[in-house]
């Protein structure tokens, strides 16, 4: 079991061995902002702060049959284990959080929540519930103000996928264009199925671009900088002269849209959506923002 799931399990065991899906997102956010090292990371979804690694994480656990799922997660009737496989500051931490919050109802945590990170409530769908008008203005000025064309060059080495999609909907982009060949990865949440589902789920439109990709076989050995820009001039020259339409396909998406650019290095110069995002350019043929991260 993965350190992040003995906290969500000793969360559960802290609060009584049953939580509501929604207090379990929030109290898991909680912990993480009180400890300073998050078990999970969130972005601002319909009902405020949602982890899709912690939702993903309970579908696991009761598979395994640890966790009984249906409108709330119960742990199986054993307790005592999962607090007891947290060091002394983790089991502190949790107790503080049921000493803080363990007496609140779900509106109070939510409206708590909603007030103390105003940002992870732009997106919720129920904060003209939770909220006065005056509360809501605080929570719109949170919304980022990023608009019109550009283009975004973000790689998602090292990041989670929620850390990927707050970058996504800070910088407000409208359309991830993946450019790799294969959309698959061992990491989670970036394959082009669960991608393209919490793209979805944010509003942001997902389209794939095999043509524009590299085969894993020309990526083996890149062991230096002039290994990396050999295999992009030799792709300038091949790939990037038979996948025109596909160039066009992206440039024709800039028009009035802020895109992104999607593979997995982290490093600009190391990956090949740099002399993508050259080409795009130059068939988009107008000055637009380039952000990179």
């Amino acid at each position: 079991m993965f350190k992040r799931q003995k906290i969500l399990m000793g969360l559960l065991e802290q609060f009584g061995g049953e939580l509501s899906r929604t207090r379990l997102q929030k109290l898991l956010f909680l912990y993480g902002e009180r400890s300073g090292s998050a078990a999970y990371e969130f972005i601002p979804y319909k009902f405020g702060c949602f982890s899709f690694q912690a939702a993903a994480d309970c579908r696991k656990l009761a598979e395994k049959g640890l966790l009984v799922e249906g409108d709330s997660w119960k742990l199986d009737g054993t307790t005592g284990r999962y607090l007891d496989a947290l060091d002394y500051v983790e089991r502190q931490t949790l107790w503080d959080l049921e000493k803080r919050f363990g007496s609140m109802t779900q509106r109070e945590l939510v409206r708590h929540v909603y007030l103390s990170y105003p940002y992870y409530a732009t997106r919720s769908e129920i904060a003209e519930d939770y909220l006065d008008p005056k509360e809501l203005e605080t929570v719109a000025c949170c919304v980022p103000q990023a608009e019109g064309q550009g283009v975004c060059s973000i790689g998602y080495e090292g990041l989670s996928l929620e850390g990927y999609l707050n970058k996504l909907m800070r910088h407000g982009a409208q359309v991830v264009c993946d450019v790799r060949k294969n959309p698959l990865s061992r990491k989670f949440g970036f394959s082009k199925r669960t991608l393209s589902s919490a793209l979805e789920y944010v509003g942001i439109e997902y389209r794939h671009f095999p043509a524009l990709g590299i085969v894993s076989d020309k990526r083996q050995a890149l062991n230096t900088q002039a290994d990396y820009d050999a295999l992009f001039a030799e792709y300038e020259r091949t790939t990037l002269k038979t996948a025109d339409d596909a160039v066009e396909e992206i440039a024709g998406l800039m028009k009035g849209k802020r895109i992104a650019l999607l593979c997995y290095e982290k490093l600009p110069e190391q990956c090949h959506r740099t002399r993508v995002l050259k080409a795009v350019l130059k068939k988009h043929g107008k000055v637009c923002p380039v952000y990179w991260e």
